[in-house]
């Protein structure tokens, strides 16, 4: 059988067995021999080029020990990866997405986020996180403290994974000027945001951070934000922040290249990172 044509969906799929495979301290043979293939099909499948069918997929979730949602999900991502039609974009509608965007951006060789009035996640300090969150408790979700709380570690667990990777990776961050003047948790939290986003830039040499200014004229992301990642020898993936809903992925040129074009001309607009270390540390 030929290699699957790499799909979001495949990607998605591969990712997240792998994950599942090293929590459950196994060896790609080991999983191979579980349902009597090759750890190079096993390999193939990890790395989004091929797919299994659902017995072989049951039988390697029983393996690794896994149950529950996440088995279901993982199972459902299954069946989408073995469709052949042509679609726009895949749309996650599975449970517990922030986990599988997050496996996205660890795979990631390159991320390219851009928001428009609020920090890219990526960079969000632990207080500035926990205002966000906190802001939105009641209103994007039933009011509680325990979901809070979960979004809040899940979004710090985030972090760590895609900026302690251990692989080589890199990350250009750039967001409006406005973002630094919306005051999210008070006056301290922002400071240290500031603070945050320096030190950020101090220890990760591959990390660039850029600030679009409120002056620049014709800013064509101007209130949305998107987020680019490329994977080497895969294609591109790409898609635009969403403040409910689930997230659409896209992965057809026809998409990933105007949304490429987009990222590339709001870094064009926006003030070198020398130039933008110097204006955070003016806000200070």
């Amino acid at each position: 059988m030929g290699l699957a044509q790499q799909t979001v969906e495949r990607l998605q799929l591969g990712l997240a067995l792998a994950r599942l495979r090293d929590a459950a301290n196994k060896s790609q043979q080991e999983a191979a021999s579980a349902i009597g293939r090759t750890a190079g099909r096993i390999s193939q499948v990890e790395n989004g080029k091929g797919t299994l069918n659902t017995d072989e997929l049951g039988v390697l979730l029983d393996f690794y020990g896994v149950a529950e949602d996440e088995r279901e999900t993982v199972l459902a991502l299954g069946v989408a990866s073995r469709k052949r039609q042509s679609r726009r974009g895949y749309v996650d509608v599975l449970p517990q997405p922030f986990q599988r965007m997050t496996d996205l951006q660890v795979a990631a060789e390159v991320i390219d986020w851009y928001e428009c009035g609020v920090i890219p996640g990526l960079a969000q300090s632990p207080a500035y996180i926990r205002a966000l969150l906190s802001s939105a408790d009641s209103i994007f979700w039933e009011a509680s403290e325990r979901e809070t709380e979960e979004r809040i570690q899940f979004r710090l667990a985030q972090q760590r994974r895609v900026l302690r990777s251990g692989q080589s990776k890199t990350i250009n961050l750039v967001f409006s000027e406005d973002t630094l003047h919306h005051l999210i948790g008070g006056a301290s939290v922002m400071r240290g945001q500031v603070l945050h986003l320096l030190q950020l830039v101090e220890e990760n040499p591959r990390l660039t951070i850029q600030v679009v200014p409120n002056s620049v004229e014709n800013n064509p992301a101007l209130g949305g934000g998107l987020v680019a990642l490329e994977f080497g020898e895969a294609r591109p993936v790409a898609f635009a922040s969403v403040l409910h809903g689930p997230y659409t992925y896209y992965d057809q040129p026809g998409d990933t290249e105007p949304m490429r074009r987009i990222f590339n001309r709001v870094r064009e607009l926006a003030m070198s990172p020398e130039d933008t270390r110097s204006l955070l540390i003016t806000t200070l």
